[in-house]
């Protein structure tokens, strides 16, 4: 058995598109408002929030512990 650290493979940075279809569903967790989408950052931000959820590896991570503030 190894008990070293596991290895999923390379994390990817490049930037990825996200399906407009997905955007207009996803609103910010704590306040319920739409997101803009900063493709550069590769974030979802929310204004109402002052707070920047990221994307990695084109899937959005839409939790209030892992957003960036603003």
């Amino acid at each position: 058995m190894n008990d070293g650290p596991i290895n999923n493979g390379p994390v990817s940075h490049e930037k990825r598109a996200i399906d407009p279809e997905l955007l207009k569903i996803l609103v910010c967790p704590m306040t319920r408002t739409a997101l803009l989408h900063d493709a550069d950052a590769q974030e979802l931000i929310s204004e109402a929030a002052g707070l920047a959820y990221p994307i990695r590896d084109g899937v959005p991570v839409m939790l209030v512990e892992e957003a960036r503030r603003l």
